[in-house]
């Protein structure tokens, strides 16, 4: 798995982490990290149901859904390209 950079090192994160203590205190980080946590778990079960829905719409009109396949057919369009001559491409 690849790491995004965040540009937040961690003395800022501990210093986000003090501010957020002190401005909601200990007793209701519970609570906002419940909250956050059923926000999270909507989004996601929200974007499942956008995917399960393109895939369904993508099958029923017969349309592929192999991105790899897309890809190799793109790589051997590039290659006969590449090869007539009359055109060369570097992509």
């Amino acid at each position: 798995m690849k790491m995004i950079p965040l540009f937040i090192s961690t003395p800022e994160l501990m210093i986000v982490g003090l501010v957020v203590i002190l401005v909601f205190g200990s007793d209701k980080l519970p609570e906002i990290a419940r909250g956050l946590a059923k926000a999270m778990k909507t989004v996601r079960n929200a974007t499942d149901d956008i995917k399960n829905e393109i895939s369904k719409s993508a099958d029923e009109h017969g349309f592929t859904t192999d991105v790899k396949e897309i890809t190799k057919k793109i790589e051997e369009v590039k290659d006969q390209i590449e090869d007539s001559g009359s055109i060369k491409r570097k992509f």
